[in-house]
Formats: structure tokens, C-alpha cells, sequence
């Protein structure tokens, strides 16, 4: 019998990834070679596991999963990687896809479908949904990106800030979550603000805030 096909899991909540361990536990060629709920602990185990696919969210305890699947990229091409997240597709997917992954799944979707994606993930495929498959052909007829909404417009370190400013965190505990210093946190509070068209700082908050309660 060949050896079982090792599967990382990143997620920062601990009954979500021991539920998901146990789904994938019932399939006879597949086994969970670890676990990680954020960015540093995440690269350790794939540098000591070598694992074929990493399940991973967008949202961890420190640092970001775009910020993870693009390390995961440069370090071990090898593995390859499955985004499964809460966030909607159309926020994060195409973002997703660019950092390296080869697949995204909203949390929302049926066991069958997880295993579905993981199965075509480890095939060589990339899995999204059909919706969005057809969105990223139409922009390749068209030959032209689709702009959805301003939000777009943030690059990733951007977004992941202005999701921080929506959760209520403070500039420090901002720098520390991705860490970086508190004048770089104020700099993209800058970019933020200047792309989505706000005023001041009380806007931003309440701009963030209001996405976060929207797409969570």
C-alpha cells in the first residue's frame, strides 16, 4: 500500500480544525500531519512535515493566509495549497488564487464539497466555484478586469488592516498582529482612505466596521 497523502491544517479555531481532522480521518488514503492555528507555527510544521496539501484560512491568530500561501510558495512549492474561509469568494478568492493557492472554499459549502476540493487540488487542478470560474473567463474574453467595488482597489496588507480597524483594533495591536510598526500601520491607514474616498478617521472606522459585520 502506498503511504497516505499528508494534509496540514491552519486555522486559528481549535474545534474547526479538529472537525475537519476527523472528516478527513474517514477517507483510507488520506491522513492529518498537523495542525497550526497561525503564520510562523504553520511554516515550521510544513519545513518538518513536508505535507502535500495545506488547508488554510484566510484569518489567523498572527498573521494573514494570503500573507502564509505566499511563503508556502517560495519555500515549498511542493505543497499544495486550499484556501477554506469564511469570507465570500468574491472578496478573497481571486486574491487567493494570485498568492499561489489552488483552490478556495467558503466554509458554508457541504463536507462532500470540501473533500471534492481536496481531491482536485491534489489532482493538479484548481478548484473555485462555477460562479466564479465563469466571472475569471469572462474577464479573460473580455480582456479586462472586472472592478467590483472600491475595495478591490486595497492590496492585500491593505485589506487585511482596514479588517483589523473594522474588528476595533488599536494601531499598536495592529503592528503587532502583522508585524510591522506603527508608522507602517498609519501609512496604510493613509492608502485606505485616500482609494475608498474618506475624509477622516472616524469614516474609516465606521467604513470598516460596517464591511467587517457584512462579510464575516
Amino acid at each position: 500500500m502506498s503511504a497516505p497523502i499528508k494534509i496540514l491544517i491552519v486555522d486559528d479555531h481549535p474545534m474547526v480544525r479538529e472537525g475537519l481532522a476527523m472528516q478527513i480521518a474517514l477517507q483510507p488514503d488520506l491522513e492529518v500531519c498537523g495542525e497550526a492555528e497561525d503564520v510562523p507555527s504553520a511554516l515550521a510544521l510544513i519545513g518538518s512535515a513536508r505535507p502535500d496539501l495545506a488547508i488554510i484560512d484566510i484569518s489567523l491568530k498572527k498573521g494573514n493566509g494570503l500573507d502564509l500561501i505566499g511563503s508556502i510558495k517560495d519555500r515549498h512549492p511542493e505543497t499544495r495549497v486550499l484556501v477554506w474561509s469564511m469570507y465570500k469568494e468574491n472578496l478573497y478568492a481571486e486574491r487567493a488564487l494570485r498568492a499561489g493557492a489552488s483552490g478556495y472554499l467558503h466554509k458554508g459549502q457541504a463536507t462532500r464539497q470540501l473533500l471534492e476540493a481536496i481531491r482536485a487540488v491534489l489532482a493538479g487542478k484548481v478548484y473555485v466555484s462555477e460562479e466564479l470560474s465563469n466571472d475569471l473567463l469572462r474577464r479573460v474574453v473580455d480582456g479586462k478586469p472586472l472592478q467590483r467595488s472600491p475595495i478591490d482597489l486595497l492590496s492585500n496588507r491593505e485589506l487585511e488592516t482596514f479588517e483589523l480597524i473594522g474588528q476595533g483594533q488599536t494601531t499598536e495591536k495592529i503592528a503587532e498582529l502583522m508585524s510591522i510598526s506603527c508608522k507602517t500601520v498609519e501609512t496604510y491607514r493613509s492608502r485606505i482612505k485616500e482609494k475608498l474616498g474618506l475624509s477622516n478617521v472616524t469614516e474609516l472606522v465606521q467604513r470598516a466596521a460596517h464591511w467587517v459585520l457584512e462579510n464575516k
